[in-house]
């Protein structure tokens, strides 16, 4: 769901999901939506954040649109993971899980995400945080995600 903010920045919140899809399930959604709306997309100051409900870790070779194309083909229009930026981790090795599967700390994973244009990116201004699951897991097996950028 896309809108501009101010004016300025363009807001694409993402909830990608299975879908009945047998080729665009997941992040096959958001790898064709950047298919459809590169331009725009790479144009401009621009957060996408939500739940991609993907990880690199479950790419499959076969697939031309899996987690780790889609990190690239929004790196090629300038726009990065404000997570892997600010705490320096690769992609599949997170050390904050953004979501415990069914509320389980056993079962941690990080699937929710912010990208946003390299103007957005400033260094020291950046922050990110998440929610603590002793007190959000009552709530949501989803961490809430706080973030600030640079403006």
């Amino acid at each position: 769901m896309p809108c501009r903010v101010v004016g300025s920045v363009n807001i694409i919140g993402v909830w990608t999901k299975y879908a009945n899809s047998p080729n665009f399930r997941y992040i096959g959604q958001l790898w064709k939506y950047l298919q459809l709306h590169k331009e725009s997309t790479g144009s401009g100051s621009t957060i996408l954040c939500g739940d991609l409900n993907s990880n690199v870790q479950w790419d499959e070779w076969y697939r031309w649109w899996n987690h780790s194309d889609v990190v690239r083909v929004l790196q090629e229009i300038n726009i990065h993971n404000l997570y892997h930026h600010i705490m320096g981790e690769e992609q599949g090795k997170e050390s904050k899980p953004t979501l415990f599967m069914h509320r389980k700390l056993e079962k941690p994973y990080h699937i929710n995400y912010v990208f946003t244009s390299k103007d957005l990116l400033g260094g020291n201004k950046n922050m990110i945080d998440r929610g603590c699951p002793d007190k959000c897991l009552e709530y949501s097996d989803h961490m809430p995600i706080v973030f600030s950028v640079a403006r």
